[in-house]
């Protein structure tokens, strides 16, 4: 984990850097705050996510995004009733704008990520965690200079064999501090 984190924050500050030499006098800061919805091997789970960025450039950026676990689901397979909830979630994120109208930006980003999921497997409880790659597109609106939404699609990729990847679809609230 250590060496895949090293290697996520390398690559991100060598992708800053001809972006920081284009840089705006002050970074735009950001936050979204909403839900996001996964899906992975039949498990529909869901969370409160929250996102803190910094807009350096009219097209790149870096985030952090933290999720809490609000919605578990329960999978049966080969006759044994399972149950997995996502207690939480974190991630850094390398994001591309695309600016196609003053209040639409079409958003590209690149991350790395750790969730943990709580589980109980036929009356025993557990918990474990995994890595992510993560990777997404989205859009969003502002209705106003601070103000709008956002819409996002994110694809995590686990590095632990044993976790199934997940496709996770995200809609918030936007504010422009």
């Amino acid at each position: 984990m250590k060496t895949l984190v090293s290697v996520a924050i390398a690559t991100l500050s060598v992708a800053a850097i001809p972006a920081l030499s284009h840089a705006q006098t002050v970074p735009e800061l950001y936050g979204t705050l909403g839900y996001s919805g996964s899906r992975a091997e039949g498990a529909d789970t869901g969370a409160v996510t929250g996102r803190l960025g910094a807009k350096l450039t009219p097209h790149f950026g870096v985030e952090g995004e933290l999720s809490g676990g609000v919605k578990d689901d329960n999978i049966d397979s080969n006759g044994i009733r399972s149950n997995i909830e996502p207690t939480h979630q974190a991630a850094l994120y390398g994001v591309g704008f695309l600016p196609v109208t003053p209040k639409i930006d079409l958003l590209a980003r690149i991350g790395y990520g750790n969730t943990q999921y709580k589980t109980n497997v036929a009356g025993v409880e557990g918990k474990f965690d995994a890595d992510s790659v993560n990777y997404g597109v989205g859009a969003q609106y502002k209705f106003d200079d601070k103000n709008g939404v956002r819409a996002d699609y994110t694809r995590e990729q686990f590095r632990d064999n044993d976790a199934a990847d997940a496709n996770v679809v995200s809609v918030g609230y936007l504010r422009k501090f």
